[in-house]
């Protein structure tokens, strides 16, 4: 794997030291930057991210054990990752060395030392940080490569013409559109753009639900606000926006954001700056915005909703996910994987879908789309007692599953297939099931209905999957 540039800052408030200390480190060819403080260092660590700290302890003003603590905590409170932190002492101040590296530090080194020794300390953080880059790159790269994303499996033209979308325009920075019905799968699409990014998959992948948030909260929210911006801003936050600094951020049904959040967002996107609330400081956000929807935005232009220039702003890329109705040759995948893990997650035996099972699944028409799917997969794996999934374990308010029960006129349909002992197996399914409908559920009444023993029926009831529903119903009313 290829060692990317690394940034090192040093800060120290002797021009000297920082001068000696960038010449002997020039030959590892990373980037070197110089502060004299720990303000100007955090100015500097304000427009662009540092893999390496050279702090010294005795600083004017903030001293770098404060500065510190003040990255940890930073870092606690933002969920981000701080930089590596070799801290200098001074000869004999070895109690406040190790109370550095307590405190978070990766390494200490005392003054005065050999140029020799600050270039091995250096060299094992340099280490540790491609180590920790490339892990993280690996650990994504398997991801990709093994994890079953549900709304990303199948093999319908459909899925193939949506990875190549992806394999297209991850590597770039262009802002994407994706649009599809609820349930499709957009949020996972707008996951692999990110993970499949070589520029923004080492950063965060922040996601925003703009539906989700009221109109007032939705600005503080993507911008953050300096504190007293408003009744209850005790400190000042970080919004999205510079959480995903370096990374990806997601805008969630972004046709619901209302028009004044538009034109802010629209700001944002052409000059690459942002002003938290109550603030007056322009920051600079180094971002890849990837905004979804189910909404046909064009008409939202024209009712007046949406505004035109930020559409065409987001749409640099479109990418559109066909409802699952549209693609159900993907259904048999998608519900084997979802079978596999539920069976995985709930600590289940894993049970394969049956043919009755199947068949109802593909003649559904799934307005929830995958995410409907995958609920009804994992209801089933739950309450299943059978070797496999059957479709009396599938439960989905659906006209289309009483249609395939019965005919207009009230009689059993016949079902027909290649498989005449799977058909006979759901006929009896079918014509059992009708028969305790009849009798509300009561065993014995079916039972002599169908002419046999109680004992025997119940036992056909567990061979066919239906002893949870009906024994123990028939149990409570006999």
């Amino acid at each position: 794997m290829e060692k990317s540039s690394l940034r090192l800052l040093v800060v120290d408030d002797e021009e000297a030291a920082r001068y000696g200390i960038r010449r002997a480190l020039e030959a590892f060819g990373h980037e070197i930057s110089e502060a004299e403080s720990a303000e100007t260092a955090r100015a500097l660590m304000h427009d662009r991210k540092f893999d390496l700290l050279l702090l010294d302890v005795n600083l004017p003003g903030i001293s770098g054990l404060e500065f510190l603590n003040e990255l940890q905590t930073e870092s606690g409170a933002n969920k981000t990752e701080a930089p590596l932190v070799i801290i200098i002492t001074a000869h004999g101040s070895e109690r406040l060395a190790v109370q550095a590296v307590k405190s978070g530090a990766y390494d200490y080194i005392s003054k005065p030392f050999e140029l020799d020794d600050l270039r091995l300390v250096v060299k094992n953080a340099f280490e540790t940080i491609q180590l920790r880059l490339e892990n993280r790159s690996l650990r994504r790269r398997i991801e990709i490569e093994n994890s079953q994303r549900g709304a990303l499996l199948g093999n319908s033209a459909a899925m193939h013409s949506v990875r190549a979308m992806i394999e297209k325009v991850a590597d770039t920075d262009a802002t994407v559109l994706v649009r599809g019905e609820s349930g499709t799968g957009k949020e996972l699409v707008a996951r692999e753009l990110h993970e499949r990014s070589t520029t923004r998959s080492s950063g965060a992948f922040v996601a925003v639900n703009c539906a989700a948030l009221p109109t007032e909260l939705i600005e503080s929210e993507l911008f953050g606000h300096e504190k007293g911006a408003f009744t209850g801003a005790a400190a000042r936050r970080k919004g999205k926006f510079e959480q995903a600094d370096g990374g990806t951020l997601f805008l969630d049904e972004i046709g619901d954001m209302s028009a004044n959040v538009q034109a802010k967002l629209l700001r944002a996107l052409e000059d690459r700056r942002i002003e938290r609330l109550g603030g007056d400081e322009s920051i600079p956000v180094d971002v890849r915005i990837i905004s979804a929807t189910h909404r046909v935005l064009e008409e939202e232009i024209e009712q007046g909703n949406f505004r035109a220039d930020l559409f065409y702003r987001l749409r640099v890329v479109t990418i559109d996910i066909a409802p699952l109705r549209e693609r159900r040759e993907d259904i048999p995948v998608l519900a084997s994987a979802f079978a596999r893990q539920a069976a995985e997650r709930h600590s289940l035996r894993e049970r394969s879908i049956g043919h009755d099972a199947l068949r109802l699944l593909m003649d559904y028409d799934w307005p929830g789309n995958v995410r409907e799917l995958k609920n009804v997969i994992e209801r089933a794996a739950i309450m299943s007692e059978g070797d496999e999934l059957t479709a009396i374990d599938i439960d989905q308010p659906s006209p289309k599953k009483d249609a395939i029960e019965l005919s207009a006129n009230g009689n059993l349909l016949v079902p027909y297939t290649n498989d005449f002992r799977d058909d006979r197996r759901e006929f009896e399914r079918r014509y059992i099931a009708r028969c305790l409908e009849e009798s509300s559920g009561n065993v014995t009444k079916a039972a002599s209905v169908l002419g046999m023993h109680r004992q025997s029926l119940q036992h056909k009831l567990r061979e066919l999957g239906l002893g949870r529903r009906y024994v123990a119903v028939g149990a409570e009313k006999e």
